[in-house]
């Protein structure tokens, strides 16, 4: 854990302004210097439900969400379930507040709006004794009072953040001016005053804590965006032109931040009837020469399967983005997991051709993305960026000048008409598309309109010009061409070195993560190697090709390594297993699996329960190597 750092918690219920609330207090201290990261929990409903956000801000860089938090704003749920309901869901009204308690840290400050919270319903929970047990320093405050005397109640959000500011001895100055930005007339002359006058009013308070906010500068700009912001710019910067989808958590994310800009590049965006559609129409537009993606999560991906099996068969390149959700069927909608690596890796029919990559954070999630779109534009196949809730929602202070590249709008491996006169054709005129003498798989391809391009296109297998055929060494030397590409595809992703290390080559004990798992377990390392360990970790984004050079070299140096993934039955394990068998005794699993992400502290307890032999606690789970 950083010590110096605040680790923030809002609660409400869902459609009460939490998300938004927090991002203006993560982009409030951001302003005022500091590094900052939001972890998001929301159910599966418009109104109502118990949902939170954490923002954790510190003077150094902040790479993950910390073990619990210390700041607690529980504003209740105003959207609550009818009464009846309580039988099932229990008394939604004040989840807010102590569903939060498991997780405070001890010394910890909360405050809670006593205007929905009344001090009967308050009364009735455990509050007051656990405070004494954990040290608690509770403000009950009448946020909803406050904001109604203004005229909204939705504003009592607007009074939580001026109590906030208050307790902690922060400046107002850069909350005044997020709410200007965001607002005008009379709306905005309210809101400041209810920040006004709910920071007054918590300053009179008679306080006792010791909690502060750090104090930070920044070397430059700073931006705050998600794994899902840095996928879409990516797409942009690579000369996506075109996207096609149908909305489906998390997924969402990205088609919107695409459709919202495509327009102003001169680009199309498409929301259609279902995710067959959306494949297949966007397999039509990069079929024509423009670049063109689409996505969805794991329900929606699953019907993209036959198209995706056509863009393979036709070599057509395409981008697709699949968002990781709990399963299997609708699952948990809203919560992360990484259940869908198999099915990413396998989906569609017969010997998968395709690229498949997993960022690790906000960073990776943009450079790997603009090189998904290159090698599948270069080598005419569908190209994959898997990520999850965790890593779509999750908000980073990052500088704006991580984001000053050069835009790559290179169609890739498109034949050019004067190349076309003197390439092979048929006797009737057509271009062998398929020709099995390519350069590492590879056959340039005409694009529809070009003089002396015409060929066939068919999801069958199919001879040089595209005509279908099942001559047996036709299929076989087919085949072999487009395989080819995987190995001259991994040779590339070599040079760009997608597996990342954390911590000294030489030592004894490995952790191996892939995607959005990534900075948690290095911040675990550190913490480890604080107290003794002899420990270092790899986190792997490469999963087809797979990068077998790489993670072989790291396993051959530990005695033995923790596998950490959020699945229950340890699927990034086994694909590892299956490329490298030699180290199949070498690894255990570290696994989650109950819609929450990792804490630091949880991968530390699962390193040293696994040494010890023991089980950690909580719903994280040790799975030992074969």
């Amino acid at each position: 854990m950083i010590d110096s750092s605040l680790m923030w918690r809002i609660a409400g219920g869902s459609g009460d302004g939490i998300d938004s609330t927090s991002q203006n207090f993560a982009k409030a201290l951001m302003r005022a210097g500091l590094n900052v990261f939001t972890h998001r929990h929301y159910p599966s409903r418009i109104r109502g439900g118990h949902t939170y956000v954490e923002v954790r801000a510190a003077d150094e860089p902040v790479q993950s969400r910390g073990d619990g938090f210390n700041f607690l704003l529980s504003l209740g749920d105003s959207f609550a379930r009818n009464p009846q309901d309580e039988a099932y869901y229990g008394t939604e009204q004040v989840k807010p507040l102590v569903e939060q308690f498991d997780d405070l840290n001890e010394g910890g400050v909360i405050v809670y709006d006593s205007g929905l919270l009344e001090s009967e319903m308050v009364a009735e929970t455990d509050l007051e004794e656990r405070a004494a047990e954990n040290n608690w320093h509770v403000y009950p405050m009448n946020l909803r009072g406050i904001a109604r005397d203004h005229g909204r109640e939705v504003m009592r959000n607007t009074a939580g953040v001026g109590a906030t500011a208050a307790l902690l001895g922060m400046d107002t100055s850069y909350f005044e001016s997020l709410i200007r930005e965001a607002m005008s007339g009379e709306i905005m002359d309210a809101n400041l005053a209810v920040l006004e006058e709910a920071y007054e009013r918590a300053a009179a308070l008679d306080t006792d804590h010791d909690l502060e906010v750090p104090t930070g500068e920044h070397d430059s700009q700073q931006a705050m965006l998600s794994g899902s912001n840095a996928i879409a710019y990516a797409a942009l910067d690579s000369g996506c032109r075109f996207i096609s989808g149908y909305p489906m958590t998390p997924w969402t994310d990205v088609f919107t931040i695409m459709s919202q800009n495509l327009p102003r590049f001169g680009g199309i965006a498409e929301q259609v009837e279902d995710e067959i559609a959306a494949a297949a129409l966007a397999i039509g537009a990069a079929h024509t020469g423009v670049k063109a993606m689409s996505g969805s999560s794991g329900g929606g991906f699953a019907l993209m399967s036959e198209p995706l099996g056509l863009a393979e068969m036709t070599e057509t390149p395409i981008v697709l983005v699949e968002a990781m959700r709990a399963g299997p069927s609708t699952g948990m909608p809203t919560k992360t997991e990484q259940g869908d690596l198999e099915h990413v890796l396998y989906t569609s029919q017969g010997d998968s051709c395709r690229l498949v990559v997993a960022p690790g954070n906000l960073r990776e999630a943009y450079d790997q993305t603009r090189d998904v779109f290159r090698l599948a534009y270069d080598y005419q196949l569908p190209g994959i960026v898997l990520y999850d809730q965790k890593l779509g929602g999750e908000m980073r202070s990052v500088s704006t000048e991580f984001f000053d590249r050069e835009p790559a709008p290179d169609p890739g491996s498109v034949i050019s008409e004067d190349e076309l006169a003197e390439a092979a054709h048929d006797a009737a005129g057509k271009y062998m598309r398929y020709d099995t003498d390519g350069t590492d798989g590879v056959v340039p391809r005409s694009v529809p309109g070009q003089e002396g391009g015409r060929f066939l296109a068919t999801g069958n297998e199919s001879m040089e010009v595209g005509h279908i055929s099942e001559d047996p060494d036709n299929r076989t030397a087919q085949m072999d061409r487009r395989l080819e590409k995987l190995d001259a595809i991994r040779e590339e992703l070599a040079e760009a070195d997608h597996q990342t290390l954390h911590g000294p080559a030489e030592a004894t004990h490995g952790i191996l993560t892939w995607g959005s798992n990534q900075d948690t377990v290095f911040e675990a390392v550190d913490r480890l190697r604080a107290d003794g360990y002899d420990v270092h970790a790899m986190g792997v984004s490469d999963l087809m090709p797979y990068p077998k050079e790489a993670v072989a070299g790291f396993l051959s140096g530990v005695e033995e390594c923790l596998v950490v993934e959020m699945n229950a039955t340890a699927q990034f394990r086994g694909l590892t297993q299956k490329q490298l068998g030699r180290f199949g005794s070498t690894m255990s699993s570290l696994l989650k699996y109950d819609g929450e992400t990792f804490e630091p502290g949880e991968i530390v307890e699962g390193f040293e329960s696994n040494i010890d032999g023991q089980e950690p606690a909580g719903n994280v789970r040790l799975a030992t190597g074969d």
